[in-house]
């Protein structure tokens, strides 16, 4: 059909050589109850931003390895190491808390610059007005491909007479009783969701921006009773009405360009930062591959894989590739793997059936995994980023490299 030829053409165009997550958008308060991390692990995560590997590696586990295609998103995590690395938790937070610091470019040359690999660098140094201010998307948190989109969101908001300020007021609650009291008094649903706005939400060159392929808006559209439309605009209510905001940083940072002291990622705190810098950072590496190449040359077991929600797109693009990479998921394993993934879909339905060998005999991926199914109801419902239609925390039973 055209429309799923222009999909993904759209999808490829953005996706890329370009920056499509400045900001992970997997809530790692879940992640942390759900690890269960020890000082024997060694984690797997597809690097996005590469916010949620430096909070796992606040957690001491052997080893935390960022994986990602797109080289642009390890370039970012490798960025935030340097800084790390080299600077002083004021200009740290300055950069990647407020998104901009007025002396980024000689910061950059200076001293984060050297800290980095020549093919960061080569990133990096054609892209010094990410952080600097002088762009007309100030923020880094506007820039990249979902950061244009917050940008552009950002400027509706200020559109509808009192819209922004009605946000800012949301954002500042003490409350979620609050928080709903305002958002319907308001009505900021009016004003958010207008028949514009509806019809913007449902493009797919809008989700291609926020990194939503076709597969997933084709999941949704077929589980969720309005489809995408409806759901993103269901999500987004829930959170300003039924989650707390005082500590979201998500969607601070998303409506506002930026964090702040008290509501940021672990990394931005001063004893995150500290925590870090005296070696923690040390046991994060960065890896441009895909989950299963990288996992056939590595050579120890991995107990923790923290996968997002790529299989939504895999599955439905190359299944095959799919099947492979659990493959090599249970070849790699070690002894009391537990493995993390989210989706779109309301309920995931081509797990189970791939087809896998393990110990010498050709099962379905079912029934090798124990599904922690209570503790993933009660954490998703408590997810402050609240746009996943499910989350999974299984155990692989059996195998182990």
């Amino acid at each position: 059909m055209i429309t799923e030829w222009i999909g993904k053409r759209c999808f490829n165009a953005v996706h890329q050589r370009n920056l499509v997550y400045n900001t992970c958008w997997e809530d790692p308060r879940l992640d942390r109850r759900a690890l269960d991390l020890g000082a024997e692990d060694t984690v797997l995560v597809i690097t996005s931003a590469g916010c949620n590997a430096l909070d796992y590696a606040l957690q001491a586990p052997r080893a935390v390895h960022a994986v990602d295609m797109n080289a642009m998103q390890n370039a970012l995590l490798e960025l935030k190491m340097a800084a790390i690395r080299t600077l002083e938790y004021e200009d740290f937070f300055e950069i990647f808390g407020k998104g901009l610091h007025p002396n980024w470019q000689s910061i950059y040359h200076d001293r984060v610059r050297p800290a980095l690999r020549g093919s960061d660098r080569a990133i990096w140094d054609r892209r010094l007005d990410f952080f600097d201010g002088s762009a007309r998307r100030k923020s880094f948190y506007f820039r990249g491909t979902s950061g244009f989109f917050a940008w552009m969101i950002n400027g509706y908001l200020n559109r509808p007479q009192g819209l922004r300020e009605s946000v800012q007021e949301i954002l500042s609650a003490e409350t979620v009783q609050e928080q709903a009291e305002i958002y319907d008094a308001r009505g900021v649903s009016e004003q958010l969701f207008s028949k514009p706005m509806r019809w913007v939400l449902r493009r797919d060159t809008t989700l291609a921006m926020l990194g939503v392929p076709r597969s997933q808006r084709m999941q949704i559209d077929r589980g969720y009773p309005g489809g995408i439309g409806r759901f993103i605009q269901d999500r987004i209510e829930t959170v300003f009405k039924k989650i707390p905001l005082k500590d979201n940083y998500f969607w601070r940072v998303y409506l506002t360009g930026s964090y702040t002291p008290s509501c940021c990622p672990e990394y931005l705190t001063p004893e995150g930062f500290d925590q870090l810098r005296r070696g923690l950072v040390d046991r994060v590496t960065t890896h441009n591959n895909t989950v299963e190449s990288f996992l056939r040359v590595h050579d120890a077991p991995v107990s923790r894989f923290v996968l997002l929600d790529h299989m939504d797109w895999l599955y439905e693009r190359h299944p095959d590739l799919l099947a492979a990479e659990w493959q090599s998921i249970i070849d790699r394993s070690a002894q009391h793997t537990r493995i993390l993934w989210r989706s779109a879909a309301l309920d995931v339905d081509f797990v189970d059936p791939l087809t896998v060998q393990a110990n010498g005999t050709h099962v379905q991926l079912g029934e090798l995994l124990r599904y922690q199914k209570e503790l993933a109801a009660q954490l998703h419902v408590t997810d402050r980023v609240h746009t996943y239609g499910s989350f999974y925390i299984a155990d692989l039973n059996g195998v182990a490299a």
